[in-house]
């Protein structure tokens, strides 16, 4: 017993280290590239004067050297995030009759079993990503005791995670993925949770006051991971997400860039609500957002994820 809580204790405060050593090498560079652009800035006169530059000139060289500078910075820090977000995931180190990945996240070792013939029934890094921003960032996004609904749900460790950290969660996807998905939320929350989550059919654009009537449905947040790619149903997933949000409702929704018609989709979703790009990921082509209905959310600048 004092064993089994001691590896727990340590693996807790090796998680903790190596959060805290990546928000160091972040602030390094941070301080580092503004000691570059204030070089830049205050390169002596003569110098300037022997590049023979005009004023016009040397600011734009100067502005272009800060951008490269803030463009290969940014390049680092998207890889070493990316790098740590990737390393939560783990592989069993034997071959067994069931598929499966293993992840850590909200302290807690997560198995998921996965089906490679079903794009449901795959981990799509999309989910990584916003699994990674649930815990780094649940004092901003203090997700205990709020209603949570996932659509898309898929092999449910976005649903997994949001129920680690106590909310009440709603993991919805086609009928089809239903089996898999149960599996999966009640192998990894059982006895581990504040609130059990459930598992709930849904097609989008569906039976969707029939299932989720507006007077008794009221999601504090609606989750989506990987939900726009190549399929017909994008006209009944912005269907889905107008339905499902009330007001006060909170959308964080992590997406990979594909083709052109991603983008489109994006452009129609802003037509209903506010989207603010929370972060970004260039490396993987992954951006996290977070949206809500037209005029109910303030603006502010998006943060890194650290």
């Amino acid at each position: 017993m004092c064993l089994h809580v001691f590896i727990i204790n340590r693996s807790k405060l090796w998680h903790n280290t190596r959060n805290f050593s990546l928000m160091k090498l972040v602030c390094e560079r941070r301080y580092k590239a503004i000691l570059f652009r204030q070089a830049c800035v205050s390169l002596s006169p003569g110098l300037w004067h022997s590049m023979d530059l005009t004023s016009s000139q040397r600011n734009q060289l100067q502005n272009q050297w800060v951008r490269e500078l803030e463009r290969q910075e940014g390049e680092k820090e998207d890889e070493q995030i990316v790098a740590e977000i990737m390393g939560r995931r783990f592989f069993p180190d034997l071959i067994t009759h069931k598929t499966w990945e293993g992840f850590h996240f909200a302290g807690h070792e997560i198995r998921i079993t996965e089906a490679t013939d079903c794009y449901g029934a795959v981990v799509w890094p999309s989910a990584l990503v916003l699994c990674y921003f649930l815990e780094t960032n649940s004092k901003q996004c203090n997700l205990v005791d709020k209603n949570v609904i996932e659509i898309g749900a898929g092999t449910g460790l976005v649903s997994i995670v949001a129920s680690l950290l106590g909310a009440f969660v709603t993991a919805t996807d086609l009928p089809e993925l239903l089996g898999n998905l149960q599996h999966n939320v009640l192998h990894n929350t059982k006895q581990k949770c504040k609130h059990q989550p459930c598992v709930k059919e849904l097609s989008w654009g569906i039976d969707l006051e029939k299932n989720f009537p507006r007077s008794s449905c009221h999601f504090d947040y609606i989750m989506a991971a990987d939900v726009v790619y190549y399929h017909p149903f994008l006209d009944e997933l912005l269907l889905t997400f107008d339905h499902l949000c009330k007001n006060d409702t909170v959308i964080l929704w992590a997406m990979k860039f594909r083709l052109e018609k991603e983008n489109q989709f994006v452009d129609r979703f802003q037509t209903l609500f506010d989207l603010e790009m929370i972060s970004n990921f260039p490396s993987l082509n992954i951006a996290l957002y977070k949206a809500m209905r037209k005029g109910r959310m303030k603006a502010r600048p998006s943060k890194p994820m650290v």
